[in-house]
């Protein structure tokens, strides 16, 4: 059974941070590329962040650039988001992705940043 479990979201206020964990099962997680995604209220799903399978080059949102940073540990099959100087607009549902032929989502993690 395919699994893929985001915790580390929450409240914090403008310029804080936040470091989002996704914890994958049930496929071969280090031949996978992971994203991480987020969604807005009213707002399309847009990719934050993408890691190929053996990490390396890593692509972001023009929005989160220099502030956010992708890391994956294929030995615990888990990717993390850690993101700092957090805006309000960064308000969001964040999800993990992971990708490789198939494609699987994790349930979303809330981050919202509000003083």
């Amino acid at each position: 059974q395919v699994q893929l479990v985001e915790s580390g979201g929450g409240l914090v206020q403008p310029g804080g941070s936040l470091r989002l964990s996704c914890v994958a099962s049930g496929f071969t997680f280090s031949t996978y590329a992971m994203s991480w995604y987020r969604q807005a209220p009213g707002k399309e799903r847009e990719l934050v962040a993408r890691i190929p399978s053996a990490g390396g080059s890593t692509n972001y949102a023009d929005s989160v650039k220099g502030r956010f940073t992708i890391s994956r540990d294929n030995a615990k099959n888990t990717v993390y988001l850690q993101m700092n100087s957090l805006k309000p607009e960064d308000t969001a549902v964040y999800y993990c992705n992971a990708r490789w032929g198939a494609t699987y989502w994790g349930q979303g993690t809330q981050v919202t940043v509000s003083s």
